[in-house]
């Protein structure tokens, strides 16, 4: 889950692009609060304390404690412009969020294990690197990490079988495809095969026999499962 870290803020009440620059050039960062049920704040934080917590964050979503003055008000990163040509970052967009309403954050989707089908030749693909979750900012996990260790030539996770987090939810339709061995990398060994008729042959029928395999073990997957249970 993500941690909250804690980052002190001041009230910026000065605007404008030469008092930005001018901001920037005492290792201050304009930034800017906002959210449903506030007006929005100007604020500046420190530069290099920003930058260190952007550096050691293990996901794109950081979810900070802002220490404005007496108050404090729990933020998501919302948006983090950067310099392409200078370095450093221009600006930082925070937005107000509360511990006891869901918000909505786009997670990147990572894989773990290797494939069974990799070693028949499969290729596996990962099609949807990130996706939308719904969650009270307690349960926002850093990446959705996926088991493909079982997964056979032809063979897919979808959205409905992803193993989530509690208290996470998507709202992606369920019979989305995440990831799947790819029967593809079958196809161009054959069509690579030697010239030789009887190596050619041979290798055209074991790739055959692999890829008429795949869809016999995923009809047989559900069985299997009903017997564990």
């Amino acid at each position: 889950m993500a941690n909250i870290i804690d980052l002190t803020a001041d009230t910026r009440n000065v605007n404008g692009t030469s008092s930005a620059g001018r901001l920037r050039r005492t290792g201050t960062i304009p930034a800017v609060l906002y959210g449903r049920k506030r007006e929005n704040q100007n604020l500046q934080i420190d530069s290099k304390t920003f930058t260190q917590i952007i550096n050691h964050s293990a996901s794109d979503n950081i979810l900070v404690n802002l220490k404005l003055g007496s108050g404090e008000q729990l933020a998501l990163v919302q948006e983090v412009q950067h310099d392409h040509l200078k370095g450093g970052i221009l600006h930082v967009d925070f937005h107000a969020i509360a511990m006891d309403e869901e918000i909505h954050a786009e997670v990147p989707v990572e894989t773990k294990g290797e494939a069974a089908g990799i070693k028949l030749g499969g290729q596996l693909e990962l099609l949807i690197h990130k996706l939308s979750v719904h969650c009270l900012p307690k349960h926002l996990p850093e990446r959705l990490i996926i088991d493909v260790s079982a997964l056979l030539v032809g063979q897919a996770i979808h959205v409905k079988e992803l193993v989530l987090p509690e208290g996470v939810r998507v709202k992606l339709d369920g019979d989305v495809v995440v990831v799947m061995v790819d029967e593809s990398k079958v196809v161009e060994e054959v069509a690579a095969a030697p010239t030789d008729p009887k190596a050619a042959a041979a290798a055209k029928k074991a790739a055959s026999k692999t890829a008429a395999a795949a869809p016999a073990a995923k009809a047989a997957a559900p069985a299997a499962k009903a017997a564990k249970k």
